[in-house]
């Protein structure tokens, strides 16, 4: 699990970040007495979010070691529940990115697909597992942090449950894959808010066990039953680089048409 995809998987969805994706819609089990099973927690992060489809717009801010800034704004689109799901990303704004899209396809038992569609070169290619650390856009986020994950692809471990952040005490897990190979990271740290169903804060550890992304999420909301954050910055911890994730004009349930959610649809997705 990798949740750009916090922001774009805060939709919560494990692992970076299926954007995150995707990045921040998460949930809690009930606080018992006992310390709760780890996996059962990460399942109820992606069992909260009950809705069928979501749509939202969003801008990422790029900001350079100087603290530079450029903003590329877009539209997201999902369709299925968590583990189950295509995710269409579409870019607006500026110029230059102007009718990419991105399109990743998860399900169970199976490797996660994701095709881009390039305007400039009019032309649809599927990335490359091993090309699925690279950098989104220019962004933060990993092609792998934007797509969504499937809870049974890690491994879980419950490490703390007395943190606090941003006022909310947390447990602290940590999500192993289950496949080295299926993962750019060897293992990722979650702090998930114990009195709101959200992921709050995830460190991603690269295959030398060195931190190489942070990802922090704030300004929660609850829409339509469903927690969600509508801010994640997303840190490249090596490169002094960061990423902030802003979300808005959330919808659950429109009706989306699976064939919308098509390598052969993505050339026409933005118009």
């Amino acid at each position: 699990m990798n949740r750009a995809g916090v922001a774009l998987k805060s939709r919560g969805r494990c692992g970076a970040v299926a954007i995150l994706l995707l990045v921040s819609l998460a949930a809690l089990l009930p606080l018992h007495a006992a310390a709760p099973d780890a996996r059962a927690i990460m399942q109820g992060v992606d069992q909260q979010d009950t809705s069928r489809d979501a749509t939202f717009r969003a801008d990422f801010d790029v900001f350079d070691k100087q603290n530079h800034s450029a903003r590329k704004r877009f539209l997201f689109r999902r369709i299925g529940p968590s583990g189950n799901s295509k995710i269409l990303v579409v870019f607006s704004d500026p110029q230059e990115v102007r009718g990419v899209a991105l399109l990743s396809i998860t399900r169970p038992g199976a490797p996660s697909q994701q095709y881009i569609y390039t305007p400039s070169i009019q032309r649809v290619r599927e990335i490359a597992p091993q090309d699925r650390s690279a950098r989104f856009i220019g962004t933060d986020f990993t092609y792998e942090d934007i797509a969504d994950h499937v809870l049974d692809d890690f491994g879980y471990k419950l490490l703390s449950d007395g943190e606090a952040m941003e006022n909310h005490k947390t447990y602290k897990v940590q999500a192993t894959p289950v496949d080295a190979q299926r993962s750019q990271y060897k293992f990722v740290y979650y702090w998930v808010a114990q009195d709101v169903p959200v992921i709050m804060h995830a460190e991603m550890y690269d295959a030398q066990g060195r931190e190489v992304r942070t990802l922090h999420a704030t300004d929660l909301k609850h829409v339509s039953g469903i927690w969600g954050a509508r801010h994640v910055e997303m840190t490249s911890v090596q490169d002094g680089t960061r990423t902030v994730l802003t979300i808005d004009e959330v919808k659950f349930n429109t009706g989306l048409d699976e064939k919308l959610f098509t390598p052969e649809n993505l050339e026409g997705s933005h118009k």
